[in-house]
């Protein structure tokens, strides 16, 4: 989200874009260490524990405080979204359901703080020039964070594939589907294998060009000067349903995945 402000009066409006959308960095290429989405996520993920652990821990049958009521409700959301789409038995799948919900939308919420404000802060505490401070606060706007959580669920798949069909299960499952003679084989395993490789590819796509483009769309509002507030709200505002509607989209197609790893045929 942008702040009032608009693009600072030493860059201009493509150079100001740019900036906040340069993460703080150190390295070159698959040795760079993107720290702001590194330390935001690791935030947020202790924000989610400390939370749930907190409620759970001060959890009564009797009247419950408004912060037991909202962790009661999305625990029971999530429950009811696993129950209806999770077709095996697996006691990991409904907390993996949970943490991704949870975790996914605390960082897409973070497209709500106003993205001058952190370098505005950081630039008070360590006297640099808001122009020379980086900082993406949204994790999944970085596509190293969302192939990363893409890859984690793909690695399940594979492990519950096997472990639910065994290996022999699992590779003829690739080859024997969707044309069943045998000759046909290697053209069913390279059909099955670009299906299972573009299940991590997509699911780290979607989220990553939603929230990215969320993001990129309040910077250009920035630039638009005095003008910028009934526009800046309206995208605020369509925002309520698109951070919450991408988390349950990445916690579905995961359930789902996971579901489809544990039929065994």
């Amino acid at each position: 989200m942008s702040s009032t402000a608009a693009a600072s009066e030493t860059l201009t409006s493509q150079e100001y874009i740019k900036h906040h959308l340069t993460n703080f960095s150190t390295g070159e290429g698959f040795q760079a260490i993107h720290w702001d989405t590194l330390g935001w996520s690791v935030f947020l993920g202790l924000v989610f524990i400390t939370i749930f652990y907190s409620v759970a821990k001060k959890a009564t049958s009797g009247v419950p405080s408004k912060l037991q009521c909202a962790v009661e409700l999305v625990v029971g959301f999530v429950d009811d979204s696993v129950k209806s789409t999770f077709h095996g038995s697996n006691p990991v799948i409904a907390p993996l359901a949970l943490t991704i919900f949870v975790w996914v939308l605390l960082m897409n919420a973070m497209d709500w703080v106003p993205v001058d404000l952190l370098p505005w802060l950081i630039s008070m505490v360590s006297g640099h020039e808001m122009s020379h401070i980086y900082m993406k606060a949204v994790p999944t706007t970085d596509p190293n964070m969302t192939f990363a959580l893409a890859i984690g669920v793909f690695i399940l798949t594979i492990y519950y594939s096997i472990k639910v069909k065994g290996v022999g299960g699992f590779i003829k499952e690739l080859t024997t589907q969707p044309f069943g003679h045998w000759s046909l084989y290697p053209v069913n395993f390279i059909l099955e294998m670009v299906t299972l490789l573009a299940r991590p590819l997509s699911l780290a796509l979607r989220l990553f060009g939603n929230l990215y483009a969320g993001e990129l769309i309040f910077l250009l509002i920035a630039t638009i000067g005095l003008f910028q507030l009934p526009v800046h709200f309206l995208w605020a505002a369509f925002h309520l349903l698109i951070i919450p509607l991408q988390a349950f989209i990445f916690m579905m197609l995961t359930i789902v995945y996971l579901s489809l790893a544990h039929e065994d045929h």
